[in-house]
């Protein structure tokens, strides 16, 4: 009777394990790749439930090959548009979340969740706990689809889940090596000894960087276990910490792009830019009750502090973030009037400690720092801010194979910024009470077709940092090294949005495929702009603010399709992900329906692949991108390009060696991988852009001892 729920078949086999003999240890390797199977199965079953589009990213593909940040995790996958910046931060926008924020430090949009608990706060998704090969799998619940998770962002919800002693091999040791100085290595181990499970990683990297002033560097630790005391109670405790160095090229022009595209921008050589992170750490806890055969209690507990050291302009910004998330879920089965009805019942809560803020300090005197010494400090500041969500949903089954899902969720959100040195220009203090209900149907003519549908709000506060750079009022003359600097915050509104959602999922002869159109009126988006340019004697300033209606409007299709099989000589498949993207304006003063600038409106991936019985396989890949506005007068454009790649690799089929080689830009296109646009270029080739990489040759070799 417990099978529906999340690990009772594996929890069964370690029972089944536990009472044989001593001298079946084979059996432990049986247990494991059980327990992977099933926990893959049992995700996927859980996506297929929710009547939205939503993605199940296997990391097993993906480690046959280069895995060096969430953009080789997230490709392949429709709707879903990850770029790197030009090292570990990436810009990830799905269906328009965050489409003009600057790749880097935060990212916005989207709530990523660690295991089913929190890494989003109310200062955004820092980047340096995502080290992808710690994880086994990753879920998209894309747009409002992420409501059972808590998520209320527009891009909807990322869950990364870490390996556990049940996924994991007792010691495995990884090495990745490759073009412009690139160089990864990792050394794990998991068990499961009884009724106590443990998964530990060591990974640290290197690498030159494709663009001049990309040198960086990180290294880090992931661990957690887990403790089963009887059938209905289990715990498990997490551990991320991880320190990056990343040097920073800063925009580039087209024209840069076209003729010298590994060349950085003068102005962040001259100044040395660069982003440390001194170290960020995560700490976690996650307990389930199984109540009975039909409800269980789950209880999450986070603690996550993640300072930051910017230098990337004349002046240096020392900042500090510690949030704590506490997450309550209840689900429960039941038969209503004869029908079968699933209900859930959530809380989660993620605050700013009270030392969240940040210190800004002369690091190069230029402009109106010229004069006082490197150290000197320029303004402090107090960043506060917490995310409340209660929501309750219910999938009812009307007649069979037709589902009904229900929902109401409840936000409560706080803002709060003041600039406290050289003196407060005026605290700004907001606390905003909002609502997102949701109606999906769901039906399966087969077990191979299913419709769905369903109208859906969502609701997404500012950051509480956003409210002093957005800021148009400044410190006057006079103010010593904080003159010319934002003096007080401005108030922002929450952006909301309704969705409408129609696809369809299943597979037949043509494959296994998956369809969406969706359609989202959006309010008082929040709109990233450079409003100041890094020049010699000024820094790069880029604010955010509430635009006109907005909408946002697309199809995202995935195709994975068998083309030929031979039991005694392989197969060759094909995957494809397509991602329409239409985003603009709704009749504004200003712009009328521009598009809204930052990412293309055509996104197209692709991979031929022959594989082997005995393990080899081999592939080649694509990459069609349509051009980007920069900005938003939709006066210039990053031109269209198209990528190939290649991949030759090995994986046993005992599942201890794997070795892989890894082609990318076969072609060395040159172009642009990201934009971080402006407001009106009037027609000129400003510096907006981030290089794409060119041509690069990766390999790995990767040995589990079983």
């Amino acid at each position: 009777m417990r099978s529906p729920l999340p690990f009772s078949k594996p929890f069964a086999v370690l029972v089944a394990l536990a009472c044989a003999p001593a001298e079946g240890i084979e059996l432990g390797q049986v247990m494991i790749q059980e327990s992977e199977r099933t926990e893959l199965e049992a995700a996927s079953e859980r996506l297929q439930q929710v009547p939205g589009a939503s993605n199940l990213i296997d990391l097993t593909r993906v480690e046959q090959g280069r895995v060096s940040s969430n953009q080789d995790v997230l490709a392949y996958q429709p709707g879903v548009y990850a770029q790197s910046a030009g090292n570990e931060g990436i810009k990830l926008s799905i269906r328009g979340s965050g489409i003009n924020r600057a790749p880097g430090s935060h990212g916005s949009g989207v709530f990523v969740m660690l295991d089913g608990l929190p890494l989003t706060g109310p200062g955004g998704t820092p980047y340096e706990l995502l080290e992808p090969l710690w994880l086994s799998r990753a879920e998209v619940l894309r747009g409002a689809n992420g409501f059972n998770k808590g998520s209320l962002a527009l891009g909807g919800a990322v869950d990364y889940i870490t390996r556990t002693g049940y996924d994991a091999a007792p010691l495995q040791v990884r090495y990745e090596m490759g073009s412009h100085g690139y160089r990864k290595r990792q050394v794990s181990s998991g068990q499961v000894l009884g009724d106590l499970d443990y998964y530990v990683a060591l990974t640290d990297s290197d690498y030159d960087g494709y663009q001049n002033h990309t040198q960086g560097n990180s290294q880090g630790i992931a661990a957690n276990v887990g403790y089963r005391f009887n059938p209905n109670l289990e715990t498990r405790f997490y551990l991320r910490y991880r320190e990056t160095d990343n040097e920073l090229a800063g925009r580039v022009s087209k024209d840069s792009i076209e003729h010298h595209p590994r060349a950085a921008n003068p102005v962040y050589v001259a100044r040395d830019a660069s982003r440390p992170q001194p170290g960020s750490t995560w700490l976690a806890n996650k307990t389930t009750f199984y109540l009975d055969d039909d409800s269980q209690l789950e209880t999450g507990l986070v603690y996550h502090d993640y300072p930051m050291d910017l230098r990337e302009g004349a002046n240096r910004l020392k900042v500090a973030y510690t949030d704590v998330s506490g997450s309550l879920n209840y689900h429960r089965r039941d038969t209503l009037f004869g029908h079968e009805s699933k209900t859930t019942l959530g809380w989660r809560t993620t605050k700013h400690l009270p030392n969240s803020g940040s210190s800004e300090f002369v690091r190069i005197p230029v402009g109106n720092t010229a004069g006082f010494a490197p150290g000197t400090k320029t303004r402090d500041f107090s960043y506060q801010g917490s995310d409340s969500a209660l929501h309750a949903s219910n999938d009812l089954e009307l007649v069979p194979d037709l589902w009904l899902t229900t929902g109401l969720a409840l936000i409560y959100t706080r803002r709060e910024s003041d600039v406290t040195y050289p003196a407060s220009g005026g605290k700004v203090s907001q606390h905003d009470w909002d609502y997102a209900p949701r109606v999906g149907l769901r039906y399966d003519f087969t077990p191979q077709l299913q419709v769905y549908g369903n109208i859906s709000r969502t609701v997404e506060p500012p950051h509480p940092w956003a409210l002093i750079w957005s800021s148009n009022r400044y410190f006057p003359a006079g103010s010593g090294a904080a003159t010319g600097l934002q003096s007080t915050p401005v108030e922002l509104q929450n952006q909301t949005a309704t969705t409408f959602e129609l696809g369809s999922r299943g597979e037949s002869a043509i494959g296994r495929w998956d369809l969406a159109w969706y359609y989202s009126a959006v309010r008082h988006e929040l709109l990233t702009v450079e409003t100041q340019t890094a020049t010699a004697t000024t820094s790069q300033i880029v604010g955010e603010v509430n635009a006109s209606p907005t909408v946002h409007q697309g199809i995202e299709a995935g195709l994975d399709s068998l083309l030929w099989e031979r039991a005694a000589v392989g197969k060759v498949s094909l995957r494809q992900a397509y991602t329409f993207s239409d985003f603009h304006y709704r009749d504004d003063d200003t712009f009328g329906d521009n598009r809204l600038p930052g990412i293309p409106r055509h996104y197209y991936q692709a991979e031929l692949r022959f594989d082997h019985p005995l393990g080899f396989y081999a592939g080649i890949n694509t990459q069609v991108a349509s051009k980007i506005a920069v900005d938003y007068a939709n006066s210039f454009y990053a031109d269209h390009y198209t990528l190939l790649g290649a991949t030759l690799g090995y994986a046993s089929p005992k599942h201890d060696w794997d070795t892989w080689l890894d082609l990318r830009n076969l072609t060395n296109k040159r172009y642009a991988a990201t934009v971080t646009p402006g407001y009106n270029d009037k027609g000129q080739d400003i510096a907006r852009s981030t290089p794409g990489e060119g041509f690069g040759v990766y390999a790995g070799v990767s040995y589990s001892f079983r």
